[in-house]
């Protein structure tokens, strides 16, 4: 017996779940019951169906129809909403893509399916292709050697009415909701999921160390050309380049390169490629699932789904990367040239066409590729040879011997629930890896490296929730920023900024910090971070942490550095100090240095002075990676008024997994080579 099927937003892409119902239909699979339009469909639009039920209103279409399954292709902002609608009627989904517009609404879905029982099926038709199981097995098997790391590329086309088709084309956010319609995450998402679920790392513990380039040509708020870079569970790199303003239309692929040969897969063909060392090349196509079709066959036979949504958990942090980082960068107008499309004017970026094609080929982005849009346009006050202007006017790119090794955001531009203060973030090895994390879920206002105070004088200068006495965690309105107020003398191994701590325009302190980069090693380097407080308020004040305010052991406070989760099967990096392992032993110490080790990485932290060695350790590894200094472990740190404190962290950053001998061998040489 066919199942009844309704379908929400019937027509734009809608139109393509419309032909496949009516495929579908004809083979007795399914039947269309209901469309769910804001304005119904014409004779002439449902012609070959027999009459379905319409209407505006979804859960009274789905009640009506009894529908068992609901087709949901609305707007990004929508989703979440109505496929709860859905599944609190009990009624199964093929959600379109991206999942949600947000992280938080993928967990609020995700908690609404679980309830409900009802099954979720995800539009990543790519994902359906039977060449992604294919090609994973040949990499599993080795036949490509070791894997090297995956690329996908992306180069479309689209004119300037595209972005007019709909209001939310192109948008960030729509009347105070997330919308995040830009190349990565919609138009060209099927690269990133593909190259994802290629890998096996498509849930949301799966992902870290997520690097973003994003650009816009377009007169749009969301990004048009963009590259993305992350490391996966298993220790992969992946690189997405994409754009919609290509000289010409190519068909997207998906590279996976390995010691011995290579793997091209052009998604949209279903077309494989394997190129390995002293062999021809040989070229397959396959077959494909329908999504849908698949969807019925669990619903009816118990098949096992293709894309449910918990398998779009990686993607989802990406996407949730995007939504809460900057703002795509404006391209100048030299980067790009104008255009007529099919359908009117377009917008061509410069040379983006190879530049896409061959960052899927070494993975590099555009930055690492000389983009003349993507590097340095103009130096700033203190620049150097160590620092260069990030493509963002508010970014600062810390380089080694002409490497990119960090960004230090040093005008963020956050919501005050943040506390709003520069950090660093990506932080990254020699050999590429990112060991930071930014904004992540469990903690959003966890930024990379930053100087976070949860309490100085009753101001949270850390971000999030406040911890009251006999009360706990509490969101007040009671959050400061830390803003750049100017660069100082040129330094020569990194930046100098004065910065000013306000609340309400209330100056509380200033600060000097000085950030350098110097060379350890060909696999290590050290970051040193010195940070002077100055009481300016007119008063004496104290700085204070969740632990003086009445949660034992939270005496976090200063220096902080908020590292990447490792894979969902073991999250946690081993931690260690010269005498002690594990959290709880070196968590409140006052260790000379302490190790944070993931898999491929190791960050050593150490006091750069006599104040700061006396500071305790806060070090967490089980609820998430991160290590600070502490102000207040126990008592609350007076300053008197204009007075100051200082405070120095030296960090070296590290490839591989180092062990308490190399780690303590590497804390030394730091000492050694840092300047005086």
């Amino acid at each position: 017996m066919s199942l009844p099927v309704v379908l929400a937003g019937a027509r734009g892409h809608g139109r393509s779940h419309l032909l496949n119902i009516r495929r579908l239909e004809e083979g007795g699979l399914v039947r269309l019951a209901g469309v769910c339009e804001l304005n119904p469909l014409s004779p002439a639009e449902l012609a070959g169906f027999d009459a379905p039920e319409q209407s505006a209103d979804l859960g009274e279409l789905l009640k009506r129809t009894g529908a068992r399954i609901a087709v949901i292709c609305t707007p990004i902002h929508t989703h979440t909403d109505l496929a709860l609608t859905a599944a609190a009627q009990g009624v199964h989904t093929l959600l379109e893509k991206p999942t949600t517009a947000s992280y938080p609404e993928f967990e609020r879905l995700l908690a609404g399916l679980d309830k409900s029982g009802t099954a979720c099926q995800i539009g990543f038709q790519s994902l359906g292709s039977h060449a992604v199981g294919a090609i994973r097995e040949l990499v599993l098997d080795g036949a490509i050697g070791r894997l090297r790391g995956i690329g996908a590329a992306g180069a479309w086309v689209r004119d300037e009415a595209y972005y007019r088709r709909v209001p939310w084309a192109g948008r960030r956010s729509l009347d105070g909701r997330d919308v995040v319609d830009g190349v990565l995450t919609n138009p060209l998402a099927h690269a990133v999921a593909t190259a994802l679920r290629i890998d096996g790392g498509d849930l949301a513990g799966d992902v870290s160390g997520i690097e973003l380039e994003q650009y816009r040509a377009n007169d749009i708020e969301a990004d048009d050309t963009s590259c993305l870079r992350l490391r996966t569970a298993r220790s992969a790199r992946i690189t997405v380049a994409v754009t919609l303003c290509a000289e010409r239309n190519a068909e997207p692929y998906v590279v996976v390169h390995g010691t011995e040969g290579r793997v091209t897969f052009w998604y949209k063909q279903d077309r494989v490629r394997v190129e390995r060392t002293g062999r021809e090349p040989v070229e397959t196509v396959y077959g494909r699932t329908d999504l849908l079709e698949n969807l019925v066959a669990h619903l009816e036979e118990g098949a096992e789904l293709v894309v449910p949504a918990h398998r779009t958990g990686a993607f989802m942090r990406i996407l949730e990367a995007v939504r809460t980082g900057p703002s795509p960068a404006t391209l100048p107008a030299g980067a790009w040239y104008g255009a007529d499309g099919d359908n009117g004017p377009r917008r061509i970026v410069r040379g983006v066409d190879a530049l896409v094609a061959e960052s899927a080929e070494t993975l590099a982005t555009f930055a690492e590729l000389g983009a003349d849009w993507a590097a340095p346009r103009t130096a700033p006050p203190a620049a150097s040879s160590a620092t260069s202007a990030a493509p963002s006017p508010d970014t600062k790119v810390l380089r080694l011997a002409g490497r990119a090794v960090a960004d230090y955001v040093h005008r963020p531009r956050l919501p005050a629930t943040l506390s709003p203060r520069p950090y660093l973030h990506p932080v990254r090895t020699l050999g590429g890896v990112v060991v930071t994390e930014l904004r992540p879920a469990d903690h959003a206002h966890h930024l990379g490296v930053s100087m976070a105070v949860p309490d100085v004088a009753g101001v949270n200068f850390w971000g999030g929730r406040t911890y009251v006495r006999d009360r706990g965690p509490v969101a007040l309105d009671n959050h400061g920023v830390q803003r750049h107020t100017g660069w100082l003398a040129p330094d020569p191994d990194g930046c100098a900024q004065a910065l000013s701590w306000t609340r309400e325009g209330r100056e509380l302190l200033t600060e000097r910090r000085t950030i350098r980069t110097y060379a350890l090693s060909a696999d290590a380097w050290a970051l040193d971070i010195t940070s002077t407080l100055t009481n300016v308020s007119g008063a004496d004040l104290s700085f204070g942490s969740p632990a003086t305010n009445g949660r034992p052991g939270a005496g976090y406070g200063g220096f902080f550095w908020r590292a990447p989760k490792e894979g969902a099967a073991d999250p946690r990096p081993g931690v260690f100090s010269a005498t002690a392992t594990g959290e709880d032993a070196v968590h409140g110490s006052t260790a000379e240095w302490l190790a944070l080790a993931g898999r491929g990485w190791t960050l050593v932290f150490a006091g750069g002075d006599e104040e700061t060695r006396r500071d305790p350790w806060f070090v967490r590894t089980g609820q998430y990676p991160g290590v600070g200094s502490s102000l207040a472990w126990e008592r609350r740190l007076p300053l008197a008024g204009g007075a100051a404190l200082s405070r120095r962290i030296v960090t070296v950053v590290a490839d591989g997994r180092l062990d308490r001998p190399a780690a303590a061998a590497l804390v030394a040489l730091a000492r050694e080579a840092a300047p005086s």
